[in-house]
């Protein structure tokens, strides 16, 4: 674990890079952790649809949703998550939306 400071909040994350206090996540952390760990510059409208559907779905059942899930809410086929997040949906998605690191698939 290594604590870390983004947007101005000092976090803990992993060793895979998810934050330890889902309480302490905001947009510009969202921001902060797609630029550093996921190489992405900027989140588009996009990113924010799959953000938010996964932090407001953790918030509601405190679990990821499964992939089928995502992407039927989303309305975006899994290969664009995948475009959106390289990474895939649990180790980007999630990640950049504050999840504690999901235990099965997502």
């Amino acid at each position: 674990m290594a604590n870390v400071v983004l947007a101005g909040k000092e976090l803990e994350l992993d060793e895979d890079g998810f934050i330890q206090s889902p309480e302490l996540w905001d947009e510009e952390v969202a921001k902060a952790l797609a630029k550093q760990e996921e190489g992405i510059e900027d989140l588009t409208p996009d990113h924010w649809k799959v953000v938010k559907y996964l932090r407001n779905y953790y918030l509601e059942f405190r679990i990821a949703p499964m992939i089928r899930k995502l992407c039927k809410e989303t309305g975006f086929p899994l290969q664009k998550i995948y475009e959106l997040f390289p990474s895939g949906p649990a180790k980007g998605a999630c990640k950049v939306a504050g999840l504690p690191k999901p235990t099965g698939c997502v």
